[in-house]
């Protein structure tokens, strides 16, 4: 990341964080939001930053507790907020200029997968879209901190300092939690190193179940769709280009149970939110984090 300054939260914007909600109002904005940047870089995602108490940050703080041996029931309180900030002194915002590479993959993704078919990359739509990703926030935070920004490159803007995007261990075993909308990763030991936000199957698509393995693992992935044996999609075999609005995103973690992986998504906003289709879906940055402490062989345990 290329860092021109540091710099605190300002005061005056983080009212525009407000919770809507009379049951969050005793936290304030300004811990939501450090909380949720510190949530990412202590590798327990709240899925995507955005300044906003809900159930994917709740999720966050009880894996960062039950982690921390302190007591599980994802309550933002001052001892949570003290372990966190005590794992991490970087600033929580940045000044980021612009780069050409970073607004370069821009085209204009159709709805429906044969239209898709007809693109020789799926990249991101907008420049907003491209840069909100990178720093792992939503695209209207993103605009809150740069009011009148144009987000073209040369341009400084300000962005939130995510984790690093490695977790430094060998993930061991995956436990997929559908009941929790969680995937956690852990060591040869059990220590839980990671926890992410997943959308997992549906009731009319469920996930698979008992163990399994990865067995391999792509990045930058072609999505190849087989109307065989599906309920769902086109009646033709079609092929998708990669890119991170593939309908795959930008990384397949693929396991030993035929047609099933973990991957990423073109919608960050909606993980753990929606249904899918039986596969595990997490963010862009988080199955891309995952994907590099993984490998063949690699336990995939749903519980």
């Amino acid at each position: 990341m290329r860092r021109l300054s540091v710099l605190v939260i300002p005061a005056a914007l983080l009212t525009s964080f407000a919770m809507a909600s009379p049951a969050s109002a005793q936290r304030s904005a300004s811990q939501v939001l450090e909380a949720q940047i510190l949530l990412d870089r202590a590798h327990h995602s709240p899925g995507v930053i955005d300044g906003k108490a809900g159930g994917n940050t709740r999720r966050a703080v009880m894996a960062f507790e039950r982690a921390s041996g302190l007591p599980v029931d994802g309550k933002l309180d001052a001892e949570v907020i003290e372990k966190l900030r005590a794992n991490s002194g970087e600033p929580l915002l940045v000044d980021y200029r612009i780069e050409e590479a970073d607004i370069s993959d821009l085209v204009d993704v159709p709805d429906g997968m044969e239209a898709q078919a007809e693109l020789a990359r799926l990249g991101f739509e907008t420049a907003r879209e491209a840069l909100a990703e990178k720093f792992h926030m939503s695209q209207g935070l993103l605009s809150r901190l740069n009011p009148g920004a144009a987000f073209k490159p040369g341009e400084a803007i300000r962005v939130v300092r995510p984790g690093s995007n490695e977790l430094g261990t060998r993930v061991a075993r995956i436990e997929v939690d559908r009941a929790a909308g969680e995937l956690r990763a852990m060591d040869a030991d059990g220590k839980l190193l990671a926890s992410y936000p997943a959308t997992i199957g549906s009731e009319r698509f469920p996930s698979p179940s008992g163990s399994m393995e990865v067995r391999a693992v792509a990045a930058e992935p072609t999505y190849y769709f087989d109307p065989a044996g599906r309920e769902w999609g086109p009646d033709k075999r079609l092929t998708i280009a990669a890119g991170p609005n593939n309908p795959v995103g930008s990384t397949w973690i693929d396991l030993t149970k035929e047609g099933y992986g973990i991957h990423g998504t073109p919608e960050p906003r909606l993980i753990g939110k929606t249904p899918s289709h039986g596969c595990v879906r997490l963010t862009n940055w988080d199955v891309g984090e995952l994907s590099r402490a993984v490998e063949q062989g690699t336990e995939v345990v749903f519980v």
